[in-house]
């Protein structure tokens, strides 16, 4: 695929991301050599304005995670620009990383995987506070029983281990300690998708509120359709390490382009019983990102595929404004 262009027009830009590649080695032999690359994102770019929300959406093993993570190069992006108001973090050294990460945080997918099970409710949430060396001992306790209040959850919660909570309220633990250091940016790594139906809600409804409450500005990543409907001013659809289609949540869901976002959204069960939904079914399983084919990417599975998209990458166009689509024929 080709290099996706940042959108325009989107005012005051907090985050911007450029040909961002993260490349995985596999090594073979008794040298363990390099004999080939996993290609998990491969030149994905977009802009977030500040206060916005921008979805990635896609099917297990398209990348989002990895470019979440790049992004704050808790994993170090192979190549590409991250560039967090104005500036180039992938220049940056160690420490001046670690001063960017007060602004920078992440809430993990797993609530229970993500705590230190050795930990108190209130360690856990001081520990970001303690590390980089925000206030003193009396003022962490004080920002301990804020933030627990913030996300919903009690004062006498500070003493409890996370294996004494519910997973949303676990989950709730994971947001306070993100908001701790008061960022500007927050990675939302499928924050809701280890959770029960009910409670999703719950916290989908806690992140809007913090967002307005906090002037918050989301990365959300999910696999859930309506939950990325629901809470995403845009959304960016990846398929295999590349970013196909980008624009309004509205025009996305109203009018996709491109055949796989077509596909993808088919498969959004219709909550009435009487109406019935055209389902596209994709034939074959998802290509190695070891040896992506030639081409579009998407060309083994789709069903307009023809002869140029084989020999072809696809040109990224805006069909309408704001609406980007990587296809020949959309």
């Amino acid at each position: 695929m080709s290099v996706v262009e940042p959108v325009r027009d989107l005012g005051d830009v907090l985050l911007s991301v450029k040909n961002l590649k993260k490349y995985f080695p596999i090594t073979g032999g008794i040298m363990s050599r390099v004999v080939g690359n996993v290609r998990a994102v491969d030149g994905v770019s977009f802009d977030i304005a500040r206060g916005e929300t921008l979805g990635l959406v896609g099917e297990s093993g398209c990348g989002k995670t990895t470019t979440g993570r790049a992004v704050l190069r808790l994993i170090e992006p192979t190549a590409g620009r991250v560039e967090f108001e104005g500036k180039n973090i992938m220049e940056f050294s160690p420490k001046a990383m670690r001063a960017v990460r007060r602004q920078m945080q992440i809430i993990f997918q797993d609530p229970f995987g993500s705590l230190n099970p050795r930990m108190s409710v209130g360690q856990i949430i001081q520990e970001p506070l303690v590390i980089h060396g925000v206030g003193n001992r009396t003022q962490r306790e004080a920002r301990v029983k804020e933030l627990l209040d913030v996300v919903g959850l009690a004062s006498y919660h500070v003493q409890r281990f996370p294996h004494e909570f519910s997973g949303g309220q676990r989950q709730r633990v994971g947001i306070a300690r993100a908001l701790a250091l008061n960022p500007k940016l927050i990675v939302a790594d499928e924050p809701v998708s280890a959770l029960d139906v009910s409670i999703q809600s719950q916290i989908l409804n806690l992140l809007e509120d913090l967002q307005k409450e906090f002037d918050l500005t989301y990365l959300f990543i999910a696999h859930g359709l309506n939950v990325i409907r629901h809470i995403s001013d845009r959304v960016g659809v990846m398929y295999l390490g590349v970013m196909v289609e980008l624009g309004s949540a509205a025009e996305i869901y109203q009018k996709p382009l491109h055949p796989y976002t077509e596909a993808l959204f088919s498969a959004i069960p219709v909550p009435n019983p009487e109406l019935k939904r055209s389902r596209i079914v994709l034939q074959g399983d998802l290509p190695s990102p070891v040896h992506p084919p030639s081409g579009c990417r998407f060309h083994t599975r789709c069903p307009i595929a023809q002869d140029r998209c084989r020999r072809e990458v696809p040109v990224w166009k805006e069909s309408f404004p704001g609406h980007f689509v990587a296809c020949h024929f959309r």
